[in-house]
């Protein structure tokens, strides 16, 4: 497992390529949930994603031979543009694996940074590994890979440099690459906050997983959160999440829809439904603020047609 050390160290790598994203604040929001909120606005990190942090991370580990050969990774949408910029940044050729029915922005996007896309339907793990092995590529696995939970830890050392006096972190919950990043690099500098994680109803798998005590596989997993849709819990992540996250709990679709709604209009911020998962977990009554408390706000590009 990596250590505070290894975390720092990630951040300095990553001081000066990436932004220092801004915290956020809402007196109308502290209002309607009863407590001060700070948003961590990764919205406008490059690339409109939290995700680059730990890919570019992990694209500056890479050999030499790695490098030449290449690498490709699996995505809804924010890795692959993430790992497309990143792979730029550093002179790599790219390919991403992404669903027919990603969304277009994000399928642009990556494009547009010079990664190869294939589109495929079915099993996006399955079509990423043949593509991967037939081309020689190197794998660069979207949240399941220590060199990427590091660069994420970036984030959660911000967090608590940028908010002082944070009691709780609220953290989306997809594969399981953030919270494992940012709850790491929370806990070994101060086990006394509080990390909980904030999944979709539809696409639970890090709750199944915890219930089952090992990553699990959900046959499918869609939301409105398609950031958050992913099918499985990455094995280091759950091990993570195991020992540094405290409670992850369940939202509903409608309240991932109201959230994004309220958030955007109240903060001008727009976020993306993946973003909003911590605030839907507040409408429904699933936490309650009890302290200053950090809602981390994983950005992306707003699909505007899923809002009506």
């Amino acid at each position: 497992m990596p250590t505070l050390e290894d975390v720092r160290r990630a951040a300095a790598q990553l001081d000066g390529r990436i932004h220092r994203t801004p915290v956020v604040t809402s007196s109308a929001l502290d209002a309607l949930f009863g407590g001060p909120l700070t948003l961590k606005a990764e919205l406008f990190q490059k690339t409109g994603s939290f995700k680059v942090r730990g890919l570019l991370h992990k694209t500056l580990q890479l050999t030499a031979e790695e490098r030449e050969r290449g690498v490709i990774t699996v995505s809804a949408g924010n890795a692959a543009g993430a790992l497309a910029w990143a792979a730029k940044n550093a002179q790599v050729p790219a390919t991403v694996v992404m669903a027919k029915t990603a969304v277009q922005a994000k399928v642009d996007a990556a494009r547009a940074y010079g990664a190869q896309v294939e589109l495929v339907d079915g099993d996006l793990i399955a079509a990423y590994e043949r593509i991967r092995d037939e081309r020689k590529l190197t794998g660069v696995h979207p949240f399941d890979d220590l060199d990427v939970i590091t660069g994420h830890g970036s984030l959660g050392l911000e967090i608590l440099e940028d908010a002082p006096g944070t009691r709780t972190v609220l953290v989306p919950v997809g594969g399981g690459g953030l919270i494992s990043g940012v709850a790491l690099a929370v806990k070994l500098l101060d086990p006394s906050v509080r990390v909980v994680g904030v999944e979709p109803e539809n696409a639970d798998v890090v709750s199944r997983s915890l219930a089952a005590g090992s990553p699990q596989k959900l046959p499918t997993a869609r939301s409105i959160a398609d950031g958050l849709a992913a099918p499985v819990c990455g094995t280091h992540n759950f091990a993570i999440i195991q020992r540094c996250v405290d409670e992850v709990v369940r939202v509903s679709e409608e309240a991932l829809l109201e959230a994004t709604r309220l958030v955007m209009s109240r903060t001008k911020l727009a976020l993306e439904p993946a973003a909003a998962a911590p605030f839907a977990a507040l409408l429904e009554g699933k936490l309650h603020l009890t302290g200053p408390t950090t809602s981390v706000v994983s950005g992306g590009n707003l699909d505007v047609s899923k809002l009506y």
